[in-house]
C-alpha cells in the first residue's frame, strides 16, 4: 500500500522542509479501509477509528516540527496513541500532494472552472501553483460567487481583494497559505489571484503594488481549498491499486465528513455585492 501511495505522490518531490510519507503504522499490515482527510485531527482519527479505517491518509502533517513526548498531555501525543492503541497507520501526503499532476492545485483550478493549465511558479525543481483561464470573462464578485458556491462551506467564507464588477479570465491559484508567490502571480499576468492564509502586511503590500488594479485577491480557506483533493485522491488510489492487481473488493475508501477549519462563525463581515451583470459571453 505504502509503494502505491508513493508511486501517486513520490515524497522527493515535497519541499525540504516537509515531512511526509508513513507516519504511524507497520508498512506490513493489512489494509482494507482507508480513510481520508485534510488534517489529523483528534476527530478525525476518532472517526477514523468509527468507521474501522485500517490507514488514515491526510494532507496536513501531524508532526512537522520537533516533538520531543508524546504523552496524551498533549493533542499530538493523543493523536499518536490513539492511532497506535486503534491500530490506525497514518500516511500523508502535503507539498508533494500540492505539486502532483492531478494533485491539490489541479482541484482547485477545476473548482474556478479553469482550462489550459500551467505551473504558477518552480520551488525546488517542483511545480508550485497553477495558472489557467476562465471559458469567458467574469466579473470578479461572480467569478467569486461561482467559487464559493463549488467549495465546502466553512464559517469564514470567502475573502475578495478588488472592484465587484472588475473582469477577469486569467486566474493563478495556489491550494493552502500563498502570500510567499505574489511575484511569481505578478509574473504570470494573472487576473485574480486564488489561495488562503492571506496576511495583513503581503495582501496589503500586495494590493498597493497593483495600484488597485491586478491582481485582485482571493482568500478562500486553507480548508476549504484543499478539501477539494480528497475525493480524486482516493478514486486514483482505488485505481493504481487495481492497476498493481488489487481486487477493488478488497479496498473500502472514505472521505472525512468533519469540518476542520478552526473557525465556528464570523461576526461583522461585509456581505457581499450583487454579482454585476456578465460581460455578454465575450471572449
Amino acid at each position: 500500500m505504502v509503494g502505491v501511495l508513493e508511486d501517486l505522490y513520490p515524497p522527493q518531490t515535497a519541499q525540504s522542509w516537509d515531512r511526509v510519507g508513513l507516519v504511524a503504522g507497520d508498512p506490513t499490515q493489512p489494509v482494507g479501509r482507508i480513510h481520508f482527510a485534510v488534517d489529523p485531527t483528534m476527530a478525525v482519527i476518532e472517526e477514523a477509528r468509527a468507521l474501522g479505517a485500517d490507514l488514515l491518509v491526510t494532507h496536513h502533517p501531524l508532526l512537522l516540527r520537533g516533538v520531543h513526548s508524546v504523552a496524551t498531555t498533549s493533542a499530538k501525543g493523543a493523536s499518536v496513541t490513539a492511532l497506535v492503541v486503534h491500530d490506525i497507520a497514518l500516511w500523508v501526503a502535503h507539498t508533494n500532494a500540492d505539486v502532483a499532476d492531478p494533485g491539490v492545485n489541479d482541484a482547485l483550478a477545476h473548482a474556478c472552472g479553469l482550462a489550459d493549465l500551467e505551473p504558477l511558479t518552480v520551488v525546488e525543481g517542483q511545480p508550485l501553483g497553477r495558472v489557467g483561464r476562465l471559458p469567458e470573462p467574469l466579473r470578479l464578485a461572480e467569478f467569486a460567487e461561482r467559487l464559493h458556491a463549488a467549495l465546502p462551506h466553512a464559517a469564514g467564507g470567502i475573502r475578495v481583494a478588488g472592484p465587484p464588477g472588475a473582469e477577469v479570465r486569467r486566474v493563478a491559484v495556489m491550494g493552502g497559505a500563498g502570500d510567499d508567490l505574489f511575484d511569481a502571480v505578478r509574473a504570470s499576468g494573472a487576473d485574480v489571484y486564488v489561495t488562503a492564509d492571506l496576511r495583513h502586511h503581503p495582501a496589503l503590500e500586495a494590493r498597493e503594488e497593483a495600484r488597485g488594479g491586478t491582481p485582485y485577491l482571493v482568500d478562500a480557506g486553507h480548508w476549504a481549498t484543499e478539501s477539494l483533493w480528497l475525493a480524486g485522491a482516493a478514486e486514483r488510489l482505488v485505481a493504481a491499486l487495481a492497476d498493481a492487481g488489487w481486487p477493488p473488493s478488497t479496498v473500502d475508501t472514505h472521505i472525512s465528513t468533519l469540518r476542520t477549519d478552526p473557525w465556528d462563525f464570523v461576526v461583522g463581515a461585509t456581505p457581499a455585492p450583487s454579482a454585476p451583470p456578465d460581460l455578454g459571453g465575450t471572449s
